[in-house]
C-alpha cells in the first residue's frame, strides 16, 4: 500500500514540475517574447545592462529536476499501466530538450546578444518572429505531453501480473 502511494506521489510531483515548465514557457510567450521581439535590436534592452532579465536562473535548474522526477516516477511505476504514459512523456521531453539545445538556445542567444541599435533590423526582427513561431509549436507539443502524463495518473498504481 505504501509503495502505491509513493508511486502516485512521485508521479504527481513529476507532473507538477512538468506543468511548471509549461507555465514558465507560457509566461514568457505572453509577457516577455512580445517585448524583446518587437523591433530587434532596439527592443533588446531587457537583456542588457546591470538589471538584465536572467531567465536562465529558472530554465537551467527546472529541466534536470523535472527529468529526475519523471525518471524516478517511471522506475517506481515500471510495472503499472502508467509506464507507457510516463515513457512517452520522457521521450518527447528529451526530444524537445535536444532541439532546444541545438537550435532554440543558440538562435535566441544570437538574436538577444545583438548590439543595441535605436532602429529595428528587419532581418533580426524576422528571425525573432520565426523563433517565436517555432517556440509556440514547441509549447503546444509540451502541452500535449502534459495531457498524456496527467492522463497516466488516472491509471491504476498497482503492479501488473
Amino acid at each position: 500500500m505504501y509503495m502505491e502511494i509513493a508511486r502516485t506521489i512521485l508521479l504527481i510531483l513529476a507532473s507538477i514540475s512538468f506543468v511548471i515548465v509549461i507555465g514558465g514557457a507560457s509566461y514568457e510567450h505572453l509577457a516577455v517574447v512580445p517585448v524583446w521581439s518587437a523591433a530587434v535590436p532596439a527592443s533588446l534592452t531587457m537583456f542588457q545592462g546591470e538589471y538584465a532579465l536572467a531567465a536562465a536562473r529558472f530554465w537551467i535548474p527546472i529541466h534536470p529536476v523535472t527529468l529526475v522526477l519523471l525518471i524516478t516516477a517511471l522506475l517506481l511505476n515500471w510495472r503499472t499501466e502508467r509506464r507507457k504514459f510516463i515513457t512517452a512523456t520522457i521521450a518527447g521531453y528529451a526530444a524537445v530538450l535536444a532541439i532546444t539545445t541545438v537550435w532554440f538556445v543558440p538562435e535566441l542567444m544570437a538574436i538577444t546578444q545583438s548590439p543595441y541599435s535605436p532602429t529595428a533590423d528587419p532581418n533580426l526582427t524576422q528571425r525573432a518572429a520565426t523563433w517565436e513561431t517555432y517556440s509556440l509549436i514547441r509549447l503546444a507539443f509540451l502541452i500535449i505531453l502534459a495531457i498524456n502524463l496527467l492522463y497516466g495518473l488516472s491509471k491504476p498504481s498497482e503492479k501488473q501480473g
